[in-house]
């Protein structure tokens, strides 16, 4: 619905989940395919901005195990607040970045034509992410996407769940929710020293 734009009350809805989980010590899964919160002033007016920060602070707090998995466009903010969790996966060809390319590409450059390059600056694939310490696996897909094998994508991705699932079962909540506050709060950091830089 909404072309994947969540609405305020999508997330004001997700939220009183996030909550119910917490409260009945659920496991709890998210599934990422955004291109971001819905933009409209309407949605503003209504509380956008507020009720995507109470997902994230639910959820990067709430006391149970977390995953999520990225099945496609993690847009923005309101990807993320479906993605602050334990853990967090993404299928090959899933993307997740704080903007799209060809909008990368037209605020910096005035030329969406330049997206590729805003494309690789933005580092948005499960490589770059696992890299950078934003993503914790990929999941591989069939040649030509998931959507050509769906049970067998399907039957990976419930492997990784259930695995992950029982790892984190093992890790006594207080040390979760430590570790979990950690990995939140080392997304952006990053470094561009170079080895030529640094002097003996």
């Amino acid at each position: 619905r909404n072309f994947g734009m969540p609405h305020p009350e999508g997330y004001r809805k997700t939220v009183r989940l996030y909550k119910l989980a917490g409260k009945f010590k659920l496991p709890l899964i998210t599934f990422i395919d955004t291109p971001g919160a819905f933009a409209g002033v309407g949605a503003e007016e209504r509380g956008q901005a507020q009720v995507i920060a109470e997902c994230l602070r639910t959820l990067s707090s709430l006391p149970t195990p977390t995953i999520s998995v990225n099945i496609g466009e993690g847009g923005s903010g309101g990807a993320l607040a479906f993605g602050v969790t334990d853990r967090a996966f993404m299928l090959e060809n899933a993307y997740y970045s704080v903007i799209t390319p060809e909008g990368c590409a037209a605020i910096l450059w005035q030329d969406k034509e330049k997206a590729p390059e805003a494309a690789e600056a933005l580092a948005l694939t499960a490589n770059k992410l696992i890299e950078m310490g934003i993503i914790d696996g990929k999941i591989k897909e069939p040649l030509g996407g998931a959507h050509r094998e769906p049970k067998v994508v399907a039957d990976k991705v419930g492997k990784v769940l259930r695995s992950t699932l029982e790892e984190l079962k093992l890790i006594p909540l207080e040390e979760l929710l430590n570790k979990r506050y950690e990995r939140v709060r080392q997304h952006g950091v990053f470094s561009d020293q170079r080895e030529s830089d640094v002097t003996a």
